[in-house]
Order: structure tokens, then sequence, then C-alpha cells
């Protein structure tokens, strides 16, 4: 493969050291492309490792000591491309509950992590992606460094990971309509799904896109995009008519920053 060809820089997330020789086996014999810039045994250490490489796919093994692959995303306020690698059936259906790119059985065949890399260069490429951040992989057992720069700021394209009870998902930014309050939790609604996301209404705020969330009420988070008509409401508030049919108070307060927003 040329030099010049893009690089899908990879995370490797597995408890045994060799599960995770033999995968890198496998993706330097035949995949090139894909470039271990990292390895985590626990998700302390993915946690890390996410936050400072930035990888654009997890391998992503889901039986993890202390907490399981579903918690390690859960944890993260934006998600990379995932690829789950387990040895357990019952998992495998639920990967695609999740939406991830694919999933792959232990032992891992060369075949089928073929098939699942093919749908991830799919996903990732074009555009070009950025070198690897390092000309060696970072191992599990490295010392942390120096603190890890401020995570970029999350954009319409950015994914999130949301799990309520037995059901997860993968869901880009712009597609979610909204997020509701409902005591400590959120709703999050988007399509047809509206699952409770765990994590407060004021985190969310803190960290989405202004130009494409405001905050309307004290209960409600409004993807801005969705919104198709305003009618003047009660006491200088607003009444929005979005998509899907809904009507969204927007508060006295959040009217006079929602006009000025808007230019209305």
């Amino acid at each position: 493969m040329s030099t010049s060809s893009p690089l899908i820089r990879a995370l490797l997330v597995e408890d045994e050291y060799l599960a995770r020789q033999e995968m890198r086996y496998l993706l330097k014999e035949a995949h090139p492309d894909v470039d271990i810039i990292g390895e985590a045994a626990d998700a302390d250490t993915a946690r890390r490792l996410i936050r400072e490489l930035r990888p654009d796919l997890l391998l992503l093994d889901i039986s993890l000591p202390g907490e399981t692959g579903f918690d390690l995303l859960e944890s993260l306020d934006e998600v990379p491309h995932v690829v789950f690698v387990t040895a357990y059936d019952q998992y495998a259906t639920r990967a695609f509950q999740v939406s991830a790119l694919d999933y792959v059985l232990k032992p891992v065949h060369p075949e089928r992590l073929a098939q699942a890399l093919r749908r991830v260069r799919q996903t990732l490429l074009p555009p070009v992606l950025p070198p690897a951040a390092a000309a060696h992989p970072i191992e599990d057992d490295t010392a942390a460094g120096p603190p890890a720069p401020p995570a970029p700021p999350l954009t319409p394209q950015s994914q999130v990971f949301i799990k309520d009870g037995e059901a997860c998902y993968f869901v880009r930014l712009a597609d979610i309509d909204m997020f509701e309050a409902v005591g400590n939790y959120v709703r999050v609604y988007f399509g047809t799904q509206s699952p409770l996301h765990h994590k407060s209404l004021q985190q969310l705020e803190d960290k989405l896109p202004p130009d494409l969330f405001f905050r309307v009420n004290r209960q409600q988070i409004l993807n801005l995009t969705t919104i198709e008509r305003v009618h003047a409401y009660y006491k200088g508030g607003l009444l929005l008519e979005v998509r899907g049919g809904r009507r969204i108070d927007v508060s006295t307060r959040q009217a006079v920053r929602f006009k000025e927003l808007l230019s209305l």
C-alpha cells in the first residue's frame, strides 16, 4: 500500500495481552492502513488515551476488568467509531442495536476482521485522515505524561453514546431533536426513539454546540434546525412549532436571548 494512503488511527482496548498481540499481527499482515496508536487493558486507561490521542476507531473488547466496554462508551462526551471484539455471542446482536460499525467474535478470523474493516473504511474514508499522532504506539503501561490538551468542542457531527437499560445507541448530535430533563436524567429525542441519558441537562448544555442547540426553558434544550414556526406567547414568551408536530414553550427570560440569536 502506498505510503500516501490515509491511515485509520485505532485504539485497541483489550484486557488480554495475547489477544492484543494477535490483533496487531493480523492488522500488520493484511491491513497496514490501520495504525494502532495505543493500547489499553482497562477502561480507565482507555478513557485517558481517548482524550490524549483522539483515535478515529476503537477496537473494543466488551468484557473488561471493572467496567464493560459499554460502561466506557457511556462515560465519554464524544465517542469514536467502534468495532466491538467479543467472545460472547449474546453481545453480537446488542452491538448492532447500538449501531456500532461492526462486531468480530473471538477467536478473530482474518476474513471476518477484513469484512469489518471494509465497513470502517467506507465510513471513515474519505476525507483524508490526519497522520498518526506518534511514531510509536502508546502501550497501556505507559506512564502518564503531561496533562492532555482540552478536548475540542463538540460539533453537529460529533457522535454520542446513550445507554438506557439494555438498549444502547450511537447518535450524531445533528440527528437529536431535543433534550428534556427528567429528574436527574435527560430524555433524548431522535427519530422515533426517546431513551434516558444518565447526565443532567446542565452537564449537556455546557458542552453542546451553541450554534445548534438552545436552552428554551428550564426543562428543555432544542435543536434549532427543528423549528418550523415561531409564535408570540404568554407574558412575552414564545411558542415554537417544531419537527414532529411538537409545540415547545420558550420562557419569557429565554425569549429575549432567542430573538437576539435568530435576529427576530
